[in-house]
C-alpha cells in the first residue's frame, strides 16, 4: 500500500511541500502547499499561468497543473519542516510538451527502447558573493592561482560544510569539495546516477546552495561568467551509457582506446556532430559567450573549450576522456538547465550511435597554448545568437526532443537575445558617445 504524502509529512514532521517545476530558462517555479491540502494537491496538480513563466505560452492559455513526482521528494536539510518535490505539467489532461523534465524523461525513455540505461554526473560550480552580489564574499580571496587554496576553502567552511552536510542527509554520496580556479568559487561533487535522478538532484542543488548562502547572509551565482578577468562557471557533465538492468558499462572496453567501445565513440561522434546546435542548450545565455572562447584569465587558462574536439586526459578540449568507461562534456556552464542539458546531450548521442558517426581523430595537444591550424577544429559559436541559428538548422533536436519545445526554446531565446541587442551597455558610451 502507497503511503500518502500526508502520512509522510506526519511521520517526518513536514508541514509545507513546495512544488516546482522548471521552465525552458532553467527558472524554478513552486508553489507552497501546506500538508493538510498535499493529498489533493498531488492528485490535481497546482495550478499556474505558463505566460507568467518562462514558457511560450499567453495570458488565454488555460492554467498549467504542475503534477508532483512524489518518488522524488527532498526533504529540506536546513528547514525540514519543508520539502521539495519536481513535477510536470499538465494542461488540459495533456503532458504540456515544452516542459524540459517531460523531454529528458521523453529521451530517456527513447534510450531505453534501444535497450540502453544513461547515468550521469556533474560538477556545479558557483561563487559566493556579498549579500548584495556586488563583490566576492572573502576579501581575502586575492591567489593568483586559487584553486585548491586550504586558506580560502576553510575560511568558507561554516556554508560548504552545511551544503555537504546537506548531500550526506538527502543521500547523495557527497564526497569532496575544494576551492576552484577562480576566487571566490568552489565545486562540490556527489556520486553520478541515472540522468533523471542526476537532473533533479541538479536542480535541488542550486536551489540548496543559493539557499543556504542566504542564511549566512551571502549571495552564490552559477552565472557563467560573472568577473571578466577570472574562470567562468562550469557544469562539467559525465555521461556513459549502461544496459537498461544498470549492471553492464557498454561504454566500458578494456581492449578498446582509453578504453572506451565503438559505442562510446560514435556517441562521442554524435555530441561534436551537433555541437554547434548543442551549445543553444549548454550555453544558453548571453553571459555564456564570455566564458567560453575567452581570453586568458588571471589564474592562466580559461578552463572552458575554445573548440569542438575530444581529446584523452586532457583538459582544454570539449571532450576529455579520464578513464575507461565514461567520458567528461566540458562545454555546458552554470546556467545550463538541469533538464534540457542531459536531454540534449543524450539526444545527440543517440543520433551518434543511430548513425554510427565517426568523432574523427582524437588530439592531445594543449588547446590554449598550441592550437591546431586554422581549419582543423570547427569553432564553436562566438554568441547565443550564432548558436540559435544553428539550432535552427538542426533537424536532430526537433526530432528527438520534440518540435514544440524546440520551437517554444527558439521563440523566448530569440526575445531574449533582442532583448539584449537593445540594451545600450557601459561599453558602448564610452566608445561610441563622441563618434
Amino acid at each position: 500500500m502507497t503511503t500518502s504524502l500526508s502520512e509522510i509529512a506526519r511521520e517526518q514532521g513536514i508541514r509545507y511541500f513546495l512544488i516546482s517545476f522548471t521552465d525552458l530558462f532553467g527558472t524554478q517555479r513552486s508553489k507552497l502547499v501546506p500538508a493538510q491540502a498535499i493529498d489533493e494537491m498531488a492528485a490535481s496538480g497546482a495550478g499556474f499561468a505558463g505566460f507568467a513563466t518562462w514558457l511560450d505560452m499567453t495570458p488565454a492559455d488555460p492554467d498549467l497543473f504542475a503534477l508532483p513526482d512524489t518518488s522524488s521528494l527532498f526533504q529540506l536539510p536546513w528547514k525540514p519542516e519543508v520539502a521539495w518535490m519536481p513535477a510536470d505539467l499538465a494542461m488540459g489532461g495533456q503532458p504540456v510538451a515544452q516542459t524540459p523534465r517531460l523531454v529528458l524523461k521523453q529521451v530517456l525513455r527513447q534510450a531505453e527502447s534501444l535497450g540502453y540505461r544513461i547515468k550521469t554526473g556533474v560538477e556545479c560550480e558557483f561563487f559566493l558573493l556579498s549579500a548584495d552580489g556586488t563583490q566576492l564574499s572573502d576579501p581575502c580571496d586575492i591567489a593568483r592561482k586559487p584553486c585548491y587554496d586550504q586558506q580560502s576553502l576553510m575560511r568558507r567552511f561554516d556554508v560548504i560544510a552545511e551544503i555537504c552536510d546537506a548531500m550526506l542527509t538527502l543521500g547523495w554520496g557527497a564526497y569532496q569539495n575544494d576551492h576552484e580556479d577562480a576566487n571566490g568559487q568552489f565545486e562540490m561533487n556527489w556520486t553520478y546516477a541515472d540522468a533523471l535522478t542526476t537532473a533533479d538532484r541538479h536542480a535541488f542543488f542550486k536551489y540548496m546552495v543559493k539557499a543556504i548562502a542566504e542564511k549566512h547572509s551571502l549571495r552564490a551565482t552559477f552565472m557563467p561568467k560573472p568577473f571578466p578577468h577570472l574562470t567562468g562557471n562550469g557544469c562539467h557533465t559525465h555521461l556513459s551509457v549502461w544496459d537498461n538492468a544498470g549492471t553492464t558499462n557498454l561504454f566500458h572496453d578494456p581492449a578498446g582506446e582509453l578504453g572506451l567501445s565503438p559505442l562510446a565513440y560514435q556517441f562521442i561522434g554524435g555530441v561534436l556532430h551537433s555541437a554547434e546546435a548543442l551549445c543553444a542548450f549548454t550555453n544558453p545565455t548571453v553571459n555564456s559567450y564570455k566564458r567560453i572562447n575567452a581570453p586568458v584569465t588571471a589564474s592562466g587558462a580559461t578552463w572552458s573549450p575554445n573548440a569542438i574536439s575530444y581529446s584523452g586526459n586532457n583538459r582544454t578540449h570539449t571532450i576529455r576522456i579520464p578513464e575507461p568507461g565514461r567520458f567528461e562534456f566540458r562545454l555546458p556552464d552554470g546556467s545550463a538547465n538541469p533538464y534540457l542539458l542531459p536531454a540534449a546531450l543524450i539526444a545527440a548521442g543517440l543520433d551518434g550511435i543511430a548513425h554510427k558517426r565517426d568523432p574523427g581523430p582524437r588530439y592531445d595537444n594543449n588547446a590554449y597554448t598550441d592550437p591546431l591550424p586554422p581549419g582543423t577544429l570547427k569553432a564553436l559559436p562566438t554568441n547565443l545568437l550564432d548558436a540559435l541559428r544553428n539550432l535552427e538548422s538542426n533537424s536532430i533536436f526537433p526530432e528527438m526532443l520534440g518540435k514544440d519545445l524546440t520551437s517554444a526554446y527558439l521563440k523566448l531565446k530569440h526575445q531574449e537575445w533582442r532583448t539584449y541587442s537593445s540594451t545600450i551597455s557601459p561599453w558602448e558610451l564610452e566608445n561610441t558617445l563622441d563618434c
